[in-house]
């Protein structure tokens, strides 16, 4: 995936804008110069300097985006602000805010020290928000400081100011007592609720009183406000109105903000009122109706305020039957005569809006209105609201409030998940195309809480879905440009003057089946047909992809026409939809079932050519695929009104990569599960949700937690045990020891915390948090004897060797134990240790358990994977499921038929063991055929015989001697190390030593019971599914593999108890949650015990293109980031072994508290300085090439020639130094200019043995979680910082490096951005020019510490005739005594250009040119 898209490029400040011959930078210069606590401001700068100018510019972004980069807010308006201050500078302080919130930049920190003035804003903010004398764009600029404000509420700051706004208070502004009444019934701490606040207004003084009176009428203001620009709109309303809806549904889609908010909307009608309001009704006004459907569904989601439980279909339906039956009484007791007919109907005659209706015609206005004065409905509202009470309005009010309605399951289900052309080209998708942030979408949030896990479902599956069709339709789209689709021949079909490797064209397709219906559905059960592709023309390599179109792919039918033939059709005077501008007529998908080739053979696998030419080119392929059987109803239906057949018009094919056309699947994944109801594990419940205590999911706040662990290897000897509890005791339980080996088993001296009682109301406050015992200051350690393993060198444990630091040990008990453990892991912290740990633990705990191993990546995976493989786990217990099982560096396969195979093969070498046990008690028979014939010889040779054996050794009468003597197998382990008793051990020596033996030869009949059901098992598919379900403990797979196989691997039945997930953070929260729900639930709940997430929110987050779902829908939040602003308790690990300590300071004002290992302190390498340079690391600063700086050939495609000759330059020179080309990572921030990277390689390096190519040219993005020794970053951007004023890439990208650091950037842009100051201030002390050392060659023989004259490269320029002059040195060396050609390839072979791995993005090259050391010298003189 390319970097995320910045959407609004052409709005971010360049340098110019934050130099002094700008306005605004000249004015920042004069007034605000630098931050101070507090500031004199002459309200005439505010209003005539800043206010005016805005204003005329009609408050342009690019201009307020300036602002804040010139720190507006922090040096000069919030220093200067007191309650004296102009509403223009509390409009600028809101502005500011909302720009920094538009930019996820920290939005409340300048305010966090001063919480009394912050308030006093607040208040002043909330006053001219119900201003009517201020203009609506105005106040719509107000709306969006409280949006933020309110999407916020994870800040104590903020939170302490918005909650009075929504408190219960608000239920003064209820139509009637009686309506009070009705909610207290419902719930009855509701009425202890409203006392309380009662009380609290009776005790406070005048000026407390008024401030409660604000806040309880503040929102309803708001409301009759947005209702009367409804009825009355002027200029700027319906901007406005689309923002204040916008604002209703964040209020109601978050249970502390919903409870009572909901009540007072409902007591307004304002869902009838918003209908039929003539703004609503404008043809223009589509944005406005879909910000009204949304807000609907919220307004409606199956809820109980009050408790936050979500309501069942069977409870959602009661209570629609309880309205209407209520509805009914009213009509026979009051209106027998007109409404006998409505009282006597079922429900399903009166719960639809045209039939009831039609019951309520008979009814006068006055008796409507007595009706709805009877059902407890509001008919009356102050003058401000312009709402007249007419018959339309009392009509639609009865009827929304009676209507019956689709459930949010119902709305899930009847969303394809399957595009068409009008799915694709919906105006509510294409605004999200054009989101710019100046008016909101109608499109779900994902928030810091949620109503329920139905309702996140439900936005995950609105949210992803809409981004894929977004992702599709952009694809299809280019691919339509790439094939330049021309006027019709003569036949009427369209040509291609151009191509693309991804479609093909086609003749329409052959139906070949369409099956009937299933029961209870409506539309076939699959459509099959046949699509004939001509591959003749087609190169090899493009041939060959679309061969390995495989079962379950999706591919996509087009009917295109030409540009040409679409403007004749219009004539040039109609306005063409979005399709018919790209020439795409129809668009239907289609799953592959089976690709056959010209003989009808079905091809498994792609063939590759045969050798010299000389194969037959095959010409046809049939590809058998199952069509949309929803889209082929509908164009049924269709067909049959006289409309032409779609099917007809197919003329293209376009199929997708692979790891990029997934979306289907996991979209039904999703889909299912919305609809399914699945529960969260009831320990897990609300913090999921956001909601109570954060740290009830916690060990320590479990009334399971674990009184003793067994911590086996985790720790390497007493002291590493000491040193990892500082502040604690560590106390042996045995009193005659006071220290001994590991394993050591340890014991918290404090009783379990009580389990939580129930309480009274079950109202679920964030800050209502659990009593929980402190812990001790003691820790209590014993010991065991492990079994012993065997006699055999292969028998001996491995065990760790890693010396965990006391926060890494915290992290591993905590994930040892049940519940939820977050564990923050900052760069090079080996959060994959302290996991690979975890899972040790658990493993070896708790045998019946089983842990699923979750990743990103299947980079991330791999490594995870084999770091486990190496620990002391039966690798017949392990399991890695997906395609990068491939990529794993390991001796054996450990994917599902891999397993099977080495189960097999293992099964082979166990039998022959068994024959030669039968051989040791000279048994006759085949005892090692099968399985199942070595367990009866176990039953009838090897048991009895330990048994005769035992029975010895235990007699308290027997020596030494009569051990050895009644030894039964001496001669099957005359293989092992010998002697094997030896004659001069002690009685308990022996016994030690026996019991191995016995333990040996249990874990061979073990393992072939174990191997025994796959004799017994025919089926290849048999085999892997009961290896799943049975034998494997530890299942590891990407997130997207879970997505795509959930439902396959629940209907298995599959079951597992933990779930370790790597770099959550940079999953996003749907894949966070699906690896959750893997298994079906057990006792109405998932029956998981311990949840460990191991990320790092201040890196990378999830990588989402478009602007509209990343930043409004917030769809780039991960599950962990969203816990750790929810202030659950995490576990930072705070010492790094990765990088140099003047390197890791580049990025340790991120992480406070990080610190170093003794390696990176005391090892050579990290001490000894970079050969040829004078520092570890340099910011260098690139001036522009050949007079240009950056480029766009195309939007987004940012690319900088000058840095990417200085990057190659750099890299050539290391070569030549003797570095190693696998040591030397080239990283950029725009996948344009790893394309330029890497021509220019390919032109300067490639091939040449001189230089080879470096490990890896990748992106930022891609390369999080990776390191190399040394890093070459190119920042690309010359006019602004880009997407790197997001400082979570930055921390990615200035800790890759372990030994060296080289940046390549234009300093004016990164020094001039607040956000980048601290990560730039130290890369900036250095000279911005490259400084070099001469007479070195790699490996340094001096000190980083050491002082070294450096010469300066003046500029790329410089450093590339300095290369070539170093280059034409070596040449000649070689030539002299006639070494292989640097032109020719180099020995080991030089890596494509070409990335080897779609996720990994990896080229390995080991090319190195050795020259003697005599020639050294002659080549120091040169440098």
């Amino acid at each position: 995936m390319a970097e995320a898209i910045t959407l609004g490029d052409g709005d971010q400040p360049g340098v110019g804008d934050v130099e002094d011959d700008n306005h605004w930078a000249h004015l920042a210069k004069k007034h605000w110069p630098r931050a101070t606590k507090s500031k004199k401001i002459k309200p005439e700068i505010i209003k005539k300097e800043i206010w005016d100018v805005l204003e005329r510019e009609a408050f342009h972004f690019r201009s307020l985006l300036v602002l804040e980069n010139l720190q507006l807010l922090e040096n000069y308006l919030w220093p200067g602000y007191n309650e004296a201050s102009t509403n223009h500078h509390v409009l600028l302080i809101a502005l500011i805010v909302t720009v920094k919130s538009r930019e996820n930049l920290p939005v409340w920190n300048a305010f966090a020290n001063d919480p009394e003035r912050f308030s006093s804003f607040f208040r002043r903010v909330l006053s001219m928000s119900i201003d009517p004398s201020l203009s609506a764009p105005i106040r719509t600029h107000l709306l969006s400081y409280l949006l933020s404000a309110f999407q916020s509420l994870d800040n104590g700051l903020v939170r302490r100011e918005c909650a009075p706004l929504v408190s219960i208070s608000m239920w003064h502004n209820l139509a009637s007592e009686a309506a009070r009444e009705r909610k207290f019934e419902e719930h009855g701490q509701l009425r202890r609720a409203w006392r309380a606040a009662a009380k609290k207004y009776e005790a406070a003084d005048e000026e407390a009183k008024a401030r409660l009176r604000f806040e309880r009428s503040w929102l309803y203001t708001l409301l009759l406000d947005f209702v009367g620009r409804l009825y009355g709109a002027s200029e700027g309303d319906l901007v406005y109105c689309e923002k204040f809806l916008e604002f209703l549904t964040d209020l109601e889609s978050q249970l502390p903000t919903r409870r009572y908010v909901n009540s007072l909307i409902q007591d307004l009608n304002l869902l009838a009122l918003i209908r039929i309001s003539p703004m609503f009704n404008t043809q223009d006004n589509g944005l406005l109706r879909d910000l009204f459907a949304l807000f609907r569904h919220f307004a409606h989601f199956p809820i109980d305020d009050n408790t936050g439980s979500q309501h069942s279909r069977a409870q959602s339906y009661e209570r629609h039957c309880e309205d209407l039956a209520r509805l009914q009484r009213i009509a026979l007791r009051h209106f027998k005569d007109k409404l006998t007919v409505l009282a006597l109907s079922n429900y399903g005659a009166i719960d639809q809006r045209k039939e009831l209706e039609d019951f309520l015609i008979p009814l006068t206005d006055a008796e409507l209105e007595e009706m709805c004065l009877l059902l407890g409905i509001r008919t009356a509202y102050p003058s401000e609201a312009k709402v007249q009470i007419n018959r339309d309005l009392l009509m639609e009010i009865v009827m929304s409030a009676h209507e019956n309605r689709k459930t949010f399951q119902e709305t899930v289900r009847d969303l394809s998940t399957q595009p068409t052309e009008t799915e694709l080209y919906e105006p509510s998708l294409l605004r999200n195309e054009t989101y710019n942030g100046s008016r909101p979408l109608a499109i779900p949030k994902l928030n810091l809480q949620y109503l329920s896990v139905g309702d996140f479902l439900w936005r995950s599956f609105i949210l992803y879905r809409c981004e894929q069709f977004f992702e599709i339709r952009k694809y299809l789209e280019d691919t339509i440009k790439r094939l330049q689709p021309k006027g019709t021949d003569s036949a009427g079909s369209v040509h291609f003057d151009g191509f693309s490797k991804m479609a093909l064209p086609i003749t329409k397709p052959a139906i070949l089946e369409a099956a009937p219906a299933r029961v209870g559905h409506d539309q076939p059960a699959y459509v099959r047909a046949e699509i004939t592709l001509n591959m003749s023309k087609l190169a090899n390599a493009v041939r060959y992809d679309w061969d390995s179109l495989r079962q379950g792919d999706v591919v996509y039918l087009l009917a295109i026409e030409s540009s040409e033939a679409s403007r004749k059709l219009t004539n040039g005077h109609s306005k063409q939809s979005g399709e018919e501008a790209f020439g795409m007529l129809a668009l239907r998908t289609a799953e592959v079932v089976q690709l056959l080739d010209e003989s009808g053979r079905f091809i498994r696998e792609p063939q590759p050519d045969q050798m010299n030419g000389y194969g037959s080119r095959p010409r046809i392929r049939r590809l058998i695929v199952n069509l949309d059987t929803s889209a082929f109803k509908a164009d049924g239906e269709r067909k049959e009104k006289g409309r032409p057949d779609v099917y007809e018009s197919l003329n293209v094919i376009v199929r997708r990569n692979q790891r990029e056309n997934n979306f289907k699947k996991v979209l039904e994944t999703i889909q299912s599960l919305a609809l399914s109801d699945v529960p969260v594990p009831a320990w897990l419940q609300e913090v999921f949700l956001g909601y109570g205590d954060p740290a009830s999911a916690t060990y320590v706040r479990l009334s399971n937690q674990l009184e003793a662990i067994d911590f086996r290897d985790t720790f390497v000897d007493w002291q590493h045990l000491v040193d990892s509890f500082p502040g604690k005791t560590v106390e042996s339980e045995d009193k005659n020891l006071e220290s001994f080996s590991p394993p050591y088993v340890l014991r918290h001296s404090t009783a379990s915390a009580p389990a939580a009682q129930p309480r009274s109301s079950k109202k679920r406050r964030r800050d209502d948090a659990e009593p929980v015992l402190q812990p001790s200051k003691s820790v209590k350690v014993s010991t065991y004897c492990p079994p012993a393993g065997g006699p055999y060198p292969s028998d001996a444990p491995r065990l760790s060797c890693v010396r965990f630091t006391p926060n890494q040990v915290e992290a591993i008990t905590s994930g040892t134990q049940p519940g939820l453990t977050v564990i923050v892991g900052p760069p090079g912290t080996g959060k994959t240790d302290v996991a690979t740990q975890i899972i040790n633990n658990i493993y070896h705990d708790f045998p019946t358990q089983r842990t699923l191993l979750i990743a990103h990546s299947n980079q991330a995976l791999n490594q995870l994977f084999q770091k486990i493989v190496k620990l002391d786990i039966d690798g017949r217990h392990l399991l890695r499921l997906g395609q990068g099982e491939g990529d794993l560096e390991t001796a054996e396969s450990f994917s599902k038929y891999g397993r099977v195979e080495s189960f097999l093969d293992n099964r082979a070498q166990l039998l022959y063991e068994v024959d030669r046990l039968a051989a040791n008690f000279g048994a006759p028979g085949a005892h090692g055929s099968t399985c199942e014939t070595a367990g009866y010889f176990k039953s009838v040779y090897v048991q009895p015989a330990w048994a005769k054996f035992w029975h010895v050794a235990n007699d308290t009468n027997s020596c030494a001697g009569d051990i050895i003597l009644a030894f039964p197998f001496h001669p099957y382990f005359q293989n092992a190390p010998q002697p094997l008793l030896p004659s001069e051990a002690t009685k308990d020596e022996l016994l030690d030593i026996v019991h191995g033996c016995e333990n040996h030869t249990s874990k061979l009949f073990t393992s072939l019971e174990d191997i025994r059901p796959f004799e017994i098992l025919r089926n290849n598919r048999d085999k892997t599914n009961y290896l799943m379900l049975k034998e494997a403990r530890i299942i590891a797979m990407t997130s997207t593999h879970a997505a795509m196989r959930q439902q396959e691997i629940a209907d298995l039945g599959f079951h597992y108890d933990n779930v370790v997930m790597e770099e959550a953070a940079q999953i996003t929260e749907i894949e966070n949650f699906i690896p959750l729900a893997l298994q079906n639930a057990k006792d109405g709940e998932l029956p998981l015990q311990r949840i460990v997430l191991c990320g790092d929110h201040l890196q990378n987050s999830p990588i989402i293109q478009n602007m509209a779902f990343r930043q409004f829908a917030n769809l780039e939040q991960s599950l962990f980031l969203r816990l750790v602003r929810l202030g659950v308790p995490t576990i930072t690990l705070d010492h790094q072994g990765r990088a140099r300590p003047s390197i890791a300071k580049l990025y340790k004002w991120r992480y406070p508290s990080l610190n170093h290992l003794p390696n990176v302190l005391t090892e050579l390498e990290y001490l000894r300085a970079n050969a040829g340079f004078k520092y570890e690391y340099q910011f260098i600063d690139v001036s522009d090439y050949k007079g240009a700086g950056e480029s766009q050939p195309s939007p987004h495609f940012f690319q900088n020639l000058g840095e990417a000759e200085y990057a190659v330059a750099i890299y050539q020179y290391m070569r030549l130094l003797g570095y190693a080309a696998s040591k030397i990572s080239i990283l950029t921030t725009y996948a344009g200019q790893k394309a330029l990277i890497r021509d220019v390689l390919a032109h300067r390096c490639k091939g040449n043995g001189l230089f080879g190519l470096p490990r890896i040219v990748t992106t930022v993005d891609k390369y999080q979680g990776e390191q190399n020794d040394y890093i070459i970053l190119s920042l690309t951007r010359t006019r602004s910082p880009g997407y790197l004023r997001d400082i979570r890439r930055l921390t990615v990208a200035l800790s890759r490096a372990r030994l060296g650091l080289y940046v390549l950037g234009r300093r004016s842009i990164f020094a001039s951005s607040p956000e980048l100051i601290q990560a730039f201030e130290l890369l900036l002390e250095r000279p911005e020019k490259l400084m070099l050392t001469t007479g070195e060659l790699f490996p340094a023989s001096r000190l980083s510490t050491d002082e070294v004259e450096g010469t300066e490269m003046e500029g790329v320029e410089h450093l590339g005739q300095y290369v070539f002059e170093m280059t034409q040195a070596k040449v000649g060396i070689l030539k002299r005594e006639g070494n292989v050609s640097p032109h020719q390839k180099a020995e080991v072979g030089v890596a494509d250009c070409k990335e080897t791995d779609g996720e990994r993005g990896e080229v390995k090259v080991e090319a190195e040119v050795k020259v003697e050391a005599d020639h050294d010298s002659e080549l120091d003189d040169i440098t």
